[in-house]
């Protein structure tokens, strides 16, 4: 579930950032946040399929925040406390929650919570859409106009992060970081996969989808 979107909003840093990284190493698209300040700005920003909640926040806490969520936002809501009453736990699945996971927690256990609420919680397959292009999780398989494209592994890589973060730039590190794993290469090597991966995506007279922003990056989006 490489494209999922998850957000963590946890103002311990240690577990946030511990979180964070651990998501991010299985290839989930992760943002954090250490309080309930602007959530609803950040859920229309970064559209997540998934947040993981503290219940325990400075300001508004998580059961303040879980119908703000389901007010917002789509998104499926892990809860992560160390308040481990059955009350709580009952006030917090009637709140809204999908799942709830006491601390202290193993990662693999969250990791392994958090795949199963997204199988259970996102539309069969995790097919996403921009414009007449679809492509599964993964970019496994990728149609545009009803039509399959043969991609290589590297370019379904490539469309599996922009359409991840479809609407927002993207930049040549943030790709080179994400798709091949570092950041001290030539930016050219991005330019030319992009190339590529434009030309079969625009093969037949379609219409462009990855637009290049000035001295920015990239985006796709179904208008410049």
């Amino acid at each position: 579930m490489s494209a999922s979107r998850i957000l963590v909003v946890e103002d311990n840093e240690t577990i946030r950032v511990a979180v964070q990284t651990a998501l991010r190493s299985r290839g989930f698209v992760v943002e954090s946040q250490a309080d309930g300040d602007d959530l609803e700005d950040r859920l229309g920003a970064f559209g997540p399929d998934l947040v993981v909640l503290d219940l325990m926040l400075p300001g508004r806490d998580g059961f303040t925040l879980l119908p703000v969520l389901r007010r917002s936002s789509r998104a499926a809501v892990l809860v992560l406390t160390a308040r481990d009453g059955l009350d709580d736990r009952l006030t917090g699945l009637a709140a809204g929650a999908d799942d709830y996971l006491v601390k202290p927690f193993a990662m693999a256990e969250l990791v392994a919570r958090i795949g199963a609420v997204l199988r259970r919680t996102q539309p069969e397959g995790g097919a996403s859409a921009v414009g007449d292009l679809t492509l599964t999780q993964d970019a496994a398989v990728v149609r545009r106009a009803g039509r399959t494209l043969d991609l290589t592994d590297t370019e379904r890589r490539l469309l599996a992060y922009l359409a991840a973060h479809r609407e927002r730039v993207v930049t040549k590190t943030q790709l080179l970081t994400s798709v091949w794993g570092y950041d001290g290469f030539d930016p050219n090597l991005v330019e030319v996969h992009v190339s590529s991966l434009r030309r079969k995506l625009e093969a037949g007279g379609q219409p462009r989808l990855v637009h290049t922003v000035r001295h920015r990056g990239y985006r796709l989006a179904e208008t410049e």
